[in-house]
């Protein structure tokens, strides 16, 4: 009987560690993101109030995990929604909205690369790695240039690390998901294709290299980005050029950033210029004005700011940003709305 016993215990040990050895997770995360701010116009806010408010950035929860099926495969998985149930949030019928889905997929790792299927950042959008300095806030990159998109009913594909420095990604969405009620294409052949070397997190390199190519909800777009780590500086780059598939709206945007970690503070700075007219500043200033988007967009952003880890799971932070542009309607040149913001919030992660 004790035997007995002794061998099913022991059984039941090694089937345990066999399982822990095969499965990470599930793991249960998320973040509470929260700031107030002060916006001239409201054309960056999250939610494009002006004056004093608060704003959610991007809380979420999620669960995430994976699970060894054989020496040679292993299953990924995640599910993360956003949280709006700190600020008022309300969707095109006006209901209030508390949850929103985010990256969300399932895929397989293998030796010849990773493929996701479900919804989840494009490749494109990805190969900012570290380079958005003041990134899920109102002075986010996406005010300035398009194609931050996340996209369902679509397939990734991320090669393995050729030479610990190069892969190769892409993102391709199933085009007849992407039909209206008459089976019309909304768009063709929507993909998004990608290159980068080196580290992103500056770990392995202290450097980091990408470019990209995106053909997803009307526009072509070409994306550059740089970033080196230079001792306790950070210094970087990013240029897009967009192009409309449906009108002659075209253009170049830039953004260069610096950081610097002074005892622990990190301090930041960036400067932006676009003449392409598809940020979120120009696109909501030019509906604010009731105008329509003319030539010859002109749009400038400055901003400045520090955060402070004061803890492994909570992050303080403050920045200025400024937006000034104008355009031409007609010949006629209009003047956008300078939008000033003075933000300040805390970021807790668990």
């Amino acid at each position: 009987m004790k035997k007995t016993l002794i061998s099913a215990s022991v059984a039941s040990v090694l089937t345990l560690v066999s399982f822990a050895t095969l499965a990470e997770g599930p793991s249960f995360y998320g973040r509470l993101d929260l700031a107030v701010s002060n916006s001239d116009q409201g054309a960056t806010t999250q939610n494009t109030k002006e004056g004093t408010v608060l704003e959610s950035n991007f809380s979420n929860l999620g669960v995430k995990g994976s699970e060894r099926i054989n020496n040679d495969i292993e299953l990924l998985y995640k599910m993360e929604f956003q949280v709006e149930n700190t600020t008022q949030t309300k969707d095109k019928s006006g209901d209030n909205v508390v949850f929103k889905a985010r990256n969300t997929y399932l895929g397989l790792k293998t030796n010849a690369g990773t493929v996701l299927v479900g919804r989840n950042d494009t490749v494109f959008k990805q190969i900012e790695g570290g380079f958005d300095a003041f990134g899920n806030t109102n002075a986010d990159i996406d005010r300035m240039i398009d194609d931050q998109d996340r996209v369902a009913d679509a397939i990734w594909y991320y090669s393995p690390m050729v030479g610990g420095l190069v892969t190769l990604n892409a993102t391709y969405l199933m085009e007849d998901n992407y039909t209206d009620d008459a089976g019309k294409d909304s768009y063709d052949d929507q993909y998004a294709l990608s290159a980068t070397v080196g580290d992103k997190k500056f770990k392995a390199h202290h450097f980091y290299l990408a470019a990209g190519y995106n053909t997803i909800n009307g526009t072509d777009s070409y994306r550059g980005v740089a970033q080196v780590k230079l001792g306790d500086f950070k210094v970087g780059g990013l240029f897009q050029n967009t192009e409309s598939q449906t009108n002659d709206q075209e253009g170049d945007s830039f953004l260069v950033n610096v950081s610097y970690n002074l005892n622990g503070v990190n301090l930041k700075a960036e400067y932006g210029q676009d003449d392409a007219g598809y940020g979120k500043y120009f696109k909501n200033s030019v509906s604010n004005a009731g105008s329509v988007t003319g030539t010859d967009i002109n749009v400038t952003q400055i901003t400045v700011g520090a955060d402070y880890r004061v803890s492994k799971s909570t992050l303080l932070y403050g920045h200025y940003a400024m937006y000034e542009g104008d355009h031409k309607v007609a010949l006629a040149k209009i003047d956008l709305e300078d939008d000033n913001i003075f933000t300040v919030g805390v970021r807790y992660d668990f």
